[in-house]
């Protein structure tokens, strides 16, 4: 997997100059893409969020201050002739250039953090009670109704102890 950037750099006499790199999508990648970008004083990253593999470079990118949007890939994509990646990041370098980019509702790290924190937990519960269930299932086969037995209250009130 690669990440393909372009850096629009606008010359003295006005003319725009492109810069097109590849990059790994691993750490130290990552960490050298952003360096790149701030070698080159770029003030705003338009990405595409294709599947997961926007998250880890948004969040390198967030984490190195670097203003970032994250734009739905269809909004970009209905251009006929963009097919490569380099001409998909040379496209979205000129859109985001003359702001025509509407980035997507992203979050903020504590959001984002606590949001997966809560989808565990609820991931967690519904294996709990599948479990539970199971188990009440193949004791209910075996004729033992652990659901069924009244309480202390009603077992006094019935005289059986």
């Amino acid at each position: 997997m690669v990440v393909i950037g372009t850096v629009l750099i606008e010359e003295e006499d006005g003319s725009i100059k492109q810069e097109t790199r590849e990059f790994g999508t691993f750490k130290r990648d990552r960490r050298q893409m952003c360096q790149w970008l701030k070698d080159h004083g770029v003030e705003l990253v338009a990405m595409e969020s294709t599947g997961i593999y926007w998250k880890s470079i948004y969040a390198t990118l967030e984490r190195a201050e670097i203003l970032t949007y994250v734009v739905n890939a269809r909004h970009v994509k209905n251009v006929p002739g963009r097919k490569t990646d380099v001409s998909d990041s040379q496209w979205l370098a000129a859109l985001a250039r003359v702001g025509l980019l509407k980035p997507s509702f992203i979050p903020t790290k504590d959001f984002r953090e606590l949001r997966i924190i809560s989808r565990q937990r609820m991931k967690i519960n519904q294996t709990l009670s599948a479990e539970k269930n199971r188990l009440n299932k193949v004791l209910d086969d075996a004729g033992i109704r652990l659901g069924r037995f009244k309480t202390k209250k009603a077992t006094y009130e019935t005289g059986i102890s």
